[in-house]
């Protein structure tokens, strides 16, 4: 890993970091303080609020989990606060099936091609709104790994970021699984998971990869994807510009 630097430190959350840093393909890098990726709010503390609003302009909030995850948890200080914060769900409410990719690939790919299939237009509204804002925007799910590791990861590629930036990016959050599930089994009452278990929920950078690389073969890759969902050439300069 290259770029552990680009990790924000908060009381109330581990896998939160900025986009910017990370190497554009025809030179330059991502601007700092745009895009930030995190886990769910729900543990943020009144510190970690006014450092988000006041330190780092949070302007915009994109929350990926589904409706049972947001009433379970309850709306987050900075919604009550009120940082603007709009869900885009990727997962369909009342279940799915997988798409089939063959057993060749990682498990988690079909969960991933599963998003853009089911929720496209969600993504592609996400992505629309991270073009169009001010100030910083952070987007989140559950974990901040698979939801939002495929919104970043196409978010990133539209922009033009070297493709193994894209998957180390993806890949950075396994180092914060053990970090998330010590604060959220701290605040249950509940014993760490085993090992193995933990495991499990890591991101691994081949799943990424072979999503990308199946985007590439099937869809001339993710910003086509994008134009083909329905994100314009305006709004893709626009995302670019923002970025880059």
């Amino acid at each position: 890993m290259t770029v552990t630097d680009r990790w924000l430190r908060f009381e109330g959350l581990s896998n939160i970091r900025d986009v910017g840093g990370l190497p554009l393909t025809d030179g330059g890098t991502v601007r700092p303080g745009v895009l930030l990726r995190s886990e769910a709010l729900h543990h943020v503390t009144p510190a970690d609020v006014d450092r988000l609003v006041q330190g780092l302009d949070l302007r915009l909030i994109l929350d990926l989990r589904t409706t049972r995850e947001i009433e379970e948890h309850g709306e987050s200080e900075l919604a009550r606060v009120g940082v603007e914060t709009v869900q885009y769900t990727f997962i369909p409410e009342a279940g799915r099936e997988l798409p089939e990719i063959g057993e060749d690939f990682h498990p988690m790919v079909g969960h991933y091609l599963g998003y853009l299939r089911d929720k496209g237009p969600n993504v592609v509204a996400a992505v629309r709104r991270i073009a169009a804002g001010e100030g910083s925007v952070l987007v989140h799910c559950a974990a901040g790994k698979d939801r939002t590791g495929t919104l970043v990861a196409l978010v990133l590629e539209a922009v033009g970021v070297e493709r193994a930036a894209v998957v180390e990016d993806y890949a950075l959050s396994a180092t914060k699984i053990d970090d998330m599930f010590r604060r959220w089994t701290t605040a249950a009452g509940v014993d760490m998971p085993p090992t193995e278990e933990l495991d499990r929920h890591r991101p691994r950078a081949e799943a990424m990869a072979q999503v990308l690389q199946i985007l590439d073969e099937q869809e001339g890759g993710a910003t086509t994807w994008l134009r083909n969902n329905g994100l314009t050439d305006d709004e893709l300069a626009a995302l670019t510009a923002r970025l880059t």
